[in-house]
């Protein structure tokens, strides 16, 4: 497993990293949000620990501008501990939060939990007679093929593999559409409304989180 590890702090790294190699993981690092997203588009890592208050970009700003086709298991750990910045990190995707002083042998436990929880999601969901092949980018119910956009099948996608999280409509702005794009939260509303009508009887798959976005659900 390969594990990229970014703060700012050069001690906290070597001690993650020391920790990481114990357990015969790999791991790269970067000290800001501008070097995690270029080492993030060109490198393939299985998990993500993210530091929230950093020189150049902080770890909030490069969530939001990472593409969601590059987004993988996230541990956020920060010296913020504010109920605000938690509800903000799992707003954005985020797996877990960690608050700063921690246990490394915490952390590793933490680590472990993350990635045995996204072990199955691969390259195809599947609950029930619902499967979606994220390569193949096809939706099937009972057998038959869904048509939907690209922009539905992205939001769904992206739901799925951040599920039990409440996604926030902006953070679906920018990730989908773009970290520039100039719409409002009807333009999701308005693709989930679509989205919701093509998955039938899956539809209630994706909640509504009031006042705050959306979650993908399929917990009884």
């Amino acid at each position: 497993m390969k594990v990229l590890i970014v703060d700012d702090e050069k001690g906290i790294i070597d001690v993650i990293n020391e920790y990481c190699k114990n357990e015969g993981y790999n791991t790269d690092y970067a000290l800001n949000g501008t070097e995690a997203l270029k080492k993030l588009n060109e490198n393939l890592y299985d998990i993500l620990i993210l530091d929230v208050m950093m020189p150049i970009m902080d770890g909030f700003t490069m969530l939001k501008r990472l593409s969601p086709q590059k987004r993988i298991p996230t541990i956020v750990l920060s010296a913020r501990s504010e109920e605000y910045d938690k509800l903000e990190g799992f707003s954005l995707g985020i797996d877990d939060y960690v608050t700063k002083p921690f246990s490394p042998k915490e952390l590793i436990a933490r680590i472990k939990a993350v990635t045995n929880r996204h072990i199955d999601t691969g390259n195809t969901y599947k609950y029930e007679t619902l499967e979606v092949g994220f390569k193949s980018r096809v939706i099937k119910i009972d057998g038959k093929k869904i048509d939907v956009t690209p922009k539905e099948f992205e939001i769904l996608e992206y739901l799925i593999k951040n599920k039990g999280n409440a996604v926030s409509r902006e953070m679906l702005l920018s990730t989908i559409w773009g970290y520039d794009f100039f719409g409002d939260d009807r333009t999701v509303d308005t693709h989930i409304k679509m989205l919701r009508n093509s998955l039938g009887k899956y539809r209630n798959l994706i909640e509504t989180v009031r006042g705050l976005g959306y979650k993908f659900n399929d917990e009884d």
